[in-house]
């Protein structure tokens, strides 16, 4: 069982990760969280929580047992450029002191060119920055482009591409099922890529990714 960070896990994507991850045969959930308040949850369902603040020091949440990283953390538009893009930042930095195989971002569709989008600059260039300072890393990386976020129930279907030239829904849960399965060696490798709802299974989709 491999251990798997996952920093923004109290948020609705981030507990629907972290749920994922608590079912799967491979890997083990470690639910990053800013405040005490917030491990009660995760805690009563014997899923081990780690205290960190994105907008300060993170080094602290990585010790050699991290094996993987997700990151679902945002800030809801109230700090993008602390949480949203620094704390990405921190957080692929630590990641690569720690040694961690590979690191998953999820980001926005619009973030390849936020002075492109009609609303949201400020928090896709922000995505954007995080992302292209992910590229550069040395990590292994897939970064995750969703469409607009529904909480409409899983599909395990969705359309896929490195940019899909339109707008579209995805739900949380398969938005959080892409990022799980993303964790895998040669799946997405390096990869940069949207999605929304679609006709094709989630599987079948990552496994055309080059």
């Amino acid at each position: 069982m491999e251990n798997i960070l996952v920093a923004g896990a109290n948020g609705t994507t981030g507990k629907k990760i972290i749920a994922l991850l608590h079912k799967s045969e491979n890997f083990n959930p470690i639910a990053m969280v800013r405040k005490e308040g917030q491990q009660a949850y995760f805690k009563d369902q014997n899923i081990k929580t780690v205290l960190g603040d994105l907008t300060s020091d993170v080094d602290s949440v990585f010790d050699s047992s991290i094996d993987r990283v997700i990151f679902a953390a945002g800030s809801g538009g109230k700090d993008v450029i602390g949480v949203d893009q620094d704390g990405a930042k921190k957080m692929i930095d630590a990641s690569k002191k720690a040694n961690v195989k590979k690191f998953v971002m999820l980001s926005s569709m619009g973030a390849d060119n936020p002075e492109e989008a009609e609303k949201l600059q400020d928090y896709l260039k922000a995505k954007h920055n995080a992302d292209e300072y992910l590229k550069t890393s040395g990590l292994e990386y897939s970064i995750v482009r969703p469409g607009t976020l529904t909480d409409e129930e899983q599909m395990a279907k969705i359309e896929l591409a490195p940019k899909l030239n339109k707008r579209g829904e995805i739900s949380r849960a398969d938005v959080a099922q892409t990022l799980v399965q993303s964790l895998e060696d040669k799946t997405a490798s390096n990869a940069t890529f949207e999605i929304i709802k679609g006709e094709q299974s989630i599987t079948a989709a990552l496994s055309q990714v080059k």
